[in-house]
């Protein structure tokens, strides 16, 4: 796998091997990922007791997520960075309100700090790259250059 070529290509690799080995992590010693996250583990459930379906379906899900996210970086998919922006910001206000609304223990809300964080250090890293790109070679950086998204389309968001 290539290394990623832009600041927000990095910091959606960070994220990605991340979802990916706490997702493997998850399917592997599921009570590990229980008590990384804040959760009691008991020596034996009850009876329709479906944690261990649920952290299964979760660990797979975060699995999942973090093959997509390394293979949007192989790919420099700049759209679906941007798409992640938001959608871990609405990620960050649902974990949040569970935990405020105690249906989450407190601890779980460093996984809400965790995505709003990476939202925004990738929305930093799509600005950064846009500004590095509109000031490229020998091109002085304008005032109208400073607004996210200003300048040149890179390649890779172009439509075929």
């Amino acid at each position: 796998m290539r290394l990623p070529r832009s600041g927000a290509g990095w910091t959606m690799a960070v994220f990605g091997l991340l979802a990916l080995l706490l997702g493997a992590l998850g399917l592997i010693w599921p009570e590990t990922q229980l008590r990384l996250l804040g959760f009691e583990v008991p020596a034996e459930r009850a009876s329709g007791d479906y944690t261990g379906t649920f952290l299964t379906a979760s660990s797979m899900a975060s699995f999942n997520m973090g093959v997509y996210y390394l293979l949007a970086v192989a790919t420099e998919w700049r759209p679906f960075y941007r798409f992640t922006v938001w959608f871990r910001l609405v990620t960050f206000t649902v974990f949040s309100i569970a935990v405020l609304s105690d249906v989450a223990p407190g601890r779980f809300f460093g996984v809400a700090v965790w995505e709003g964080l990476g939202a925004v250090a990738t929305a930093v890293g799509l600005w950064w790259d846009a500004r590095r790109a509109a000031t490229g070679p020998g091109r002085p950086a304008a005032a109208d250059d400073t607004a996210p998204g200003a300048g040149p389309v890179p390649a890779t968001d172009t439509v075929h």
